[in-house]
Order: C-alpha cells, then structure tokens, then sequence
C-alpha cells in the first residue's frame, strides 16, 4: 500500500479484487473524515442546537490495528491466514498493512505452527476441520496474545507440544489460549477459553496506566486513538470535578481509570466477570504503586442496566460506552432521571446513540468529537459530553 499527502491509499489486496473489508479506501482519507463526521452530525445536532464539534481526532492511516480476527483456511500444509472468499476458500491477507509489524510479523511463524501442530484448517462449504481462526493481539511494549479459535479439543494437546516451539519463534508472546466453538455457524469465538500459558494477561498500556486484557476481553483495535478518547474524557470531566462517578458497560476500566481523582468515588460496572477481574487488577498495581486516585475506586460484575436501576441515588457525572445496540429506553429514562451534573456518552453507533439522546431531554449535548477508530471504512466513535439544562 502507498500513500500520498492526501491522495487515495493503495492497497494490493483491493486493487486485486481479493479483499472489501475498507470499503473507503478509494477515498482521500479528508474526506472519509469530513464525510463521517457530517453522516454523524446529520443524526446529532437536530436534538442538540448549539452543540459545539471539536477537531476530529485522525488515525494513522496504516499500522494502526493492534488486533487481528484471521480466519484460517487451506490445508494443514499451505494454511491461509486472512479472510474467506466468496466461495467459502481461504484468501491470504498475511501482508495486510493495516496491521503494525510487531503484529504482522507473527503470520508466518503462526501459518507454520498449523503445519506443525497438524491442525486442520475449518473448511465452511463442508463442515469439516478443527481450526477456525486465529486471533492476535499485539501490546504498545511488543508483546502478543494468540487465541487459536477450535472446533473441540481433539486438538489441544497438539497446540500444548508445540507451543514451546512458536514461543522460541514469537519471544514476545506472553499470552497463548485455545478457545472452543463447536457450532457451525459465524461467530469468532465461543465461550470456552482454555489458557496455556502461566500469564493470563496482556497489559495494554495506555497514558501510562496498564490495561489487562484477558483472552476475551473487548478492548479497542485503535489503541493510539482509543488512547485520546480516555483523555478527552478525563479532560471534559476535570472541568465538571464530580465527586462521584459511575462507568457504565466500563469493560476493562479504560474510562473508570483514567477519569479517577483523589477523592472521587468511582463505580465501574460491566457485565463481563473477566474484564471486571482485569479492571479490580489494574486498580490494585497503581494502589500498590501509591497511587491516590485509586482508593476510591471500585468495580461490579453485573448487567449495566439492572444494576443502575437498583441503585437508589446517583453520582453527580456518568460515563457510558455501550455496544452498538446503544443504551436502550430503560437505561436512557434511568440516567434522565438521575439528576447527575453531567454525562460522557462515547458511541460506536450514532444511530442509537441519537435515539438515546432523544429519551434525555433534560441534557443538553455542549461539546463532540469524532475520534476515527476505523480509517477507510464508514465505522467511527463519537463522545458526546451532556451537561443538565
């Protein structure tokens, strides 16, 4: 892929015919940019005159995804690494330059561990094979999470020979998983996970806090730009100084972290025990370290909305991250009613998060931000800040 000052990349794989997935990438990466923000504000500012855009925050253009959802297909002996064509066969996408080095260059170690551990690549048109895909996650330091996605365990005891081998091949993979999906159907992982190494963990460091992420943690695939969406918010919350805060759908405690101030109470809730787990960890190496800002901070394994609707009172500012669904008329009626000073909504979806906004008549949205997670595709976040009329 080649770039120019503002010129369409180019893209081997796209210009071939053989991959779809950045569907803008025709596109001067201006415009995708100017063209998402105004699809998204067409959505926003009905509901919210007045409402003040800040720049938006750019992605690097190349190298900037810091995971990778591969799919595995071929043989045992030639294994493609990278999506499914048309047909259902394997289209190799090793050369992928949306991935860092660091990440990249752990392909062909890992297509060649397939061989090595004789592990049958999944076969869509038959059903048939044991290896559906292969997830990697790369940390700012270097360091690798593999997730070898398998139709059973017929298999594991192969990957746990073989493993010591990728280890001297990848000596920064720190973290090594089976997951189990024995269903046929399109999913990238099941609900079984299987850890192989003695870390459970990799650490995401991000503005100098580190960010454990277990094997099925969510976390953001833009990590530089996810880094300047914690602080965003951290800065519109400075400004507010609540003395209490709740992060709602808080996964790993991205925002919960970076938004704690001594003295602040902060509650993260997330559904997801692990992240809940990974969170609690985080929290506790920076008490350890010394550090104030923590010791008013906890965190729940719980639904989002049950838990909100439970509690009785609320605190004077919420952050809230949902999935792509959005918050729902239940949550979004919650929050209205919660008379809480000020509220940080960052969205993957402005669809919904315009319906849920629509349920908050009491706010008023004073400030946005576009922060592109997603170069040359129609994909992006926004973070809202609403302040109480």
């Amino acid at each position: 892929m080649q770039r120019g000052p503002d010129h369409p990349l180019r893209c081997e794989y796209h210009a071939a015919g053989l991959c779809f997935s950045c569907t803008l990438i025709d596109e001067p990466y201006s415009r995708q940019v100017a063209d998402k923000q105004r699809a998204i504000a067409a959505l926003i500012d009905p509901l919210a005159p007045g409402l003040r855009w800040l720049e938006p925050r750019l992605s690097e253009q190349l190298g900037f995804r810091t995971k990778a959802k591969m799919v595995v297909a071929g043989t045992v002996d030639e294994p493609t690494i990278g999506i499914l064509a048309a047909d259902g066969s394997g289209q190799d996408l090793r050369d992928c330059p949306l991935y860092p080095p660091a990440l990249s260059s752990a392909f062909a170690p890992l297509a060649a561990f397939v061989t090595r551990a004789r592990l049958e690549p999944y076969s869509v048109p038959l059903r048939t094979g044991e290896l559906k895909h292969v997830l990697v996650t790369v940390a700012p330091d270097g360091d690798l999470m593999v997730r070898w996605v398998l139709r059973s365990t017929e298999a594991l005891a192969r990957v746990r020979k073989h493993l010591p081998w990728l280890l001297e091949q990848l000596p920064r993979l720190a973290v090594a998983s089976v997951n189990v999906l024995p269903e046929h159907k399109a999913v990238v992982e099941g609900e079984r996970e299987i850890v192989l190494t003695e870390r459970e963990t990799l650490a995401m460091t991000v503005n100098g806090i580190d960010l454990h992420l277990r094997p099925q943690s969510f976390f953001q695939t833009n990590t530089e730009v996810a880094a300047a969406l914690y602080r965003q918010a951290g800065a519109w919350l400075e400004a507010v100084s609540p003395d209490s805060l709740w992060d709602l759908y808080c996964g790993v405690g991205g925002f919960a972290l970076h938004c704690a101030a001594a003295g602040r109470e902060v509650v993260g809730v997330e559904v997801s025990e692990q992240a809940v787990a990974s969170a609690q960890r985080s929290r506790d190496e920076r008490l350890a370290a010394d550090d104030a800002t923590m010791e008013s901070v906890t965190f729940v394994a719980d639904d989002a909305v049950g838990w909100a609707s439970r509690q009785r009172g609320a605190p004077a500012a919420i952050v809230v991250n949902p999935p792509r669904r959005g918050l729902g008329e239940e949550l979004s009626r919650r929050l209205e009613e919660s008379g809480a000073e000020a509220i940080v909504y960052s969205s993957c979806n402005a669809t919904t998060l315009a319906r849920d906004l629509a349920w908050m008549p009491s706010y008023a949205a004073r400030e946005a931000r576009l922060f592109d997670m997603f170069p040359h595709t129609a994909h992006g976040e926004v973070a809202v800040l609403l302040e109480r009329r």
